[in-house]
């Protein structure tokens, strides 16, 4: 089996809050079947300008303090939330440590990820309301981190309750498109478990087309994803493929997959994308709507 990306281990970002314990033990399971560490950080900004003016220098340090020893209590929660998930999780012991960092939560985060494997965050934090939208660390992690990030939505299995439902991966054909399909053949073969591939052939534009012409393309798309997977499928003979080519509108289709699958696997951002650019806008519906945890591909 090989190895996605280089790095030191996996990393989770936690604040205290119901989704960040959740991202905590879904990050736990991950790093046991990978083998490598797992490091949980909680970034600490400075007081904000708006407070300077009216608090005392002593009184500003005072209240970066509390909320450094804040900051501790929620790390000590987290690596005690860490070990109970990992003793019900079979492998190797994991190694677990916590770390307070005082700096802006998306520098930090984005930092850190350069020496990462995994960044691994919820979907929200303390503060938001319902799931209508990502929490805004997380929405700028995902479009800046150096390495993939896994956006867990949901409550993640437990070692008594595996999960043996597939992981889906989308297919464009992009490099990061590359990345994310290697990522997805790595976690189906860890868990032992089938992939879907899901491919688009088209926009909504083209199914007014004449059927010589509307067969060549799907033809021409079938061949596509028989391309982008066949080194894959040699590498990862353990892992049953099965190949999904939809019309269009390849976001939908991936979210409604993500409701009877235990990972969505996308790029970063897909066809005629940059490297820097915001995330792509299927990879952002993605992330947004799905049921289950998604890891965004993404590299240095």
């Amino acid at each position: 089996m090989s190895g996605t990306t280089a790095g030191s281990g996996i990393i989770v970002g936690v604040d205290g809050s119901p989704a960040s314990r959740e991202a905590i033990r879904w990050a736990v399971r991950e790093a046991k079947l990978r083998n490598v560490a797992l490091s949980i950080v909680h970034a600490v900004p400075p007081v904000p300008h708006a407070a300077v003016e009216f608090v005392s220098a002593a009184g500003l340090d005072a209240v970066q303090q509390e909320r450094v020893a804040e900051g501790q209590r929620v790390i000590s929660d987290a690596i005690d939330l860490a070990r109970a998930a990992e003793a019900e999780t079979p492998g190797r012991p994991l190694d677990v440590s916590g770390e307070v960092i005082e700096g802006p939560a998306v520098p930090t985060l984005v930092d850190l990820s350069k020496a990462a494997r995994l960044m691994v965050v919820g979907p929200r934090g303390l503060g938001m309301i319902g799931e209508i939208l990502l929490g805004s660390v997380t929405t700028e992690l995902v479009r800046n981190a150096h390495c993939p990030v896994a956006v867990i939505h949901g409550r993640a299995a437990t070692a008594a309750q595996p999960n043996r439902l597939p992981v889906v991966v989308g297919i464009d054909g992009s490099p990061t498109s590359a990345l994310a399909t290697e990522i997805a053949f790595d976690e189906a073969s860890w868990r032992g478990v089938d992939l879907i591939a899901v491919h688009a052939s088209v926009d909504g534009s083209a199914l007014a087309l004449p059927d010589a012409e509307w067969a060549a393309l799907t033809g021409g798309s079938e061949a596509v994803l028989a391309e982008c997977l066949a080194g894959f499928q040699e590498r990862y003979p353990d892992v049953t493929v099965h190949r999904l080519l939809v019309l269009d509108r390849p976001a939908r289709h991936l979210i409604d997959h993500s409701k009877s699958a235990q990972l969505v696997v996308v790029g970063s951002h897909g066809r005629g994308g940059f490297a820097g650019m915001l995330l792509g806008s299927v990879s952002n519906a993605v992330v947004h709507a799905s049921q289950t945890p998604v890891i965004v591909a993404r590299a240095g």
